[in-house]
């Protein structure tokens, strides 16, 4: 089944946080790393691990992209313990950005920013067992501020498999920023949970590349198709990354390549390597050649 898998960017923690997160939860593990050398930020390590049997990626390439609260994962816990367990151990050497304790929406909630940077939502499920255990939350800001229905409307026709679950509007005096609309909307990208919501307060957490999400194609049709509906801004255009009309950060990759980084040979990484860069949008025949050489 075809995933999106959000990516992580860090200055030089990749593996670290990854073997840091993978402790935290059950059904993790670290599947591979790789070394990309002569990048634009030197030699950079990747990461491919999961997290409670969801896919993730990580690279550490240097201190260009700092992340926000503009995405966090929010974990769907199971007992008040767990998230306890959870929030000791992210909110150690970071920062809280929602206490822990009870609230309107969660009988045991907090929002804590971890020692990385990384924003983490943790909540009490109440027995209703989730169908995913991480989902990737998107808070729009500042001049996104507003557009959080508006954007996942956009999403969901972008994708296959998608559709809307649930929407929760903001009720009179709720929120402090004039223009938010929604503090909650539920939804599916290729049959997997995301979820979004406006910003209650005038703080502008903007979008940036610290947080991007990967779509595996396996077709260059597909990279097409995905380039030409999300592709927004033709300066953010790099190395098949691009940025949406919401500032969100997208990677629309052939899922082949993964294969080729990490079983290939130290030439023939090489060569894709230094392929994938003179590109914006992926030739999946150009990087095939320079794989085979």
């Amino acid at each position: 089944m075809k995933t999106i898998v959000p990516h992580l960017w860090f200055d030089k923690e990749a593996k670290e946080a990854a073997e840091f997160y993978i402790s935290l939860f059950d059904q993790s593990k670290l599947i591979d790393t790789d070394v990309l050398h002569d990048t634009p930020s030197g030699d950079a390590e990747t990461v491919d691990f999961e997290l409670a049997g969801q896919p993730f990626e990580a690279i550490s390439a240097g201190p260009y992209f700092k992340f926000n609260p503009s995405v966090s994962l929010m974990v769907a816990c199971s007992t008040a313990e767990e998230v306890d367990t959870l929030w000791k151990a992210l909110s150690e050497g970071g920062t809280e950005l929602m206490p822990l304790g009870e609230y309107p929406f969660s009988r045991r909630y907090a929002w804590v920013q971890d020692r990385y940077g990384l924003s983490w939502q943790l909540s009490l499920t109440d027995g209703n067992k989730p169908a995913q255990k991480i989902t990737p939350n998107l808070l729009f800001s500042g001049a996104a501020n507003g557009r959080a229905e508006e954007a996942v409307r956009f999403y969901t026709k972008v994708f296959n498999d998608s559709g809307i679950d649930e929407v929760s509007q903001y009720g009179e005096g709720e929120a402090d920023s004039s223009v938010a609309k929604v503090n909650y909307i539920g939804y599916r990208l290729l049959g997997q949970a995301f979820s979004a919501m406006d910003n209650g307060f005038d703080v502008d957490f903007t979008f940036n590349e610290a947080i991007s999400f990967m779509v595996y194609c396996d077709t260059q049709k597909e990279i097409d198709y995905y380039w030409e509906k999300l592709s927004h801004v033709p300066e953010a255009e790099a190395c098949g990354w691009l940025k949406d009309q919401f500032g969100v950060s997208w990677q629309i990759v052939p899922s082949e390549m993964s294969e080729m980084l990490s079983t290939g040979t130290e030439e023939q990484i090489q060569r894709v390597v230094e392929a994938f860069l003179q590109m914006k949008k992926f030739d999946i025949a150009t990087l095939k050649k320079a794989f085979i050489g």
